[in-house]
């Protein structure tokens, strides 16, 4: 196999792999967000999460990892629409942030 097509190859798999990943990581954190506003008692809006950013960070265990924000929006009165974040290193929800906190990785 000529080195182009096993490049293309792998290159392919992990495109597929980040893929994959990313629809695992979106469903966890739609199920943050609806969790927080349904503690909360607020309405979730178009029931989805939207990502903000995605870059490589390091865990608590040192291991570089894939770090997401998500954002979100809610109603408390089902008349307006506020912001929402939820952060994610790897598949473990850090923080489901609601109102204007800025949230960022580091």
């Amino acid at each position: 196999m000529p080195l182009f097509e096993l490049v293309c190859l792998i290159v392919s798999a992990l495109l597929a792999w980040l893929w994959f990943d990313s629809f695992k990581a979106r469903d966890i954190g739609i199920r943050a967000a609806k969790a927080i506003c349904l503690a909360e008692e607020l309405q979730l809006l178009d029931h989805t999460v939207s990502i903000a950013s995605l870059k490589p960070v390091r865990n608590e265990d040192g291991q570089v990892v894939l770090g997401r924000v998500y954002d979100f929006e809610y109603s408390d009165t089902g008349d307006n629409r506020r912001s929402g974040t939820v952060v994610m290193l790897g598949q473990k929800v850090i923080t489901v942030r609601l109102g204007s906190d800025a949230a960022t990785l580091h």
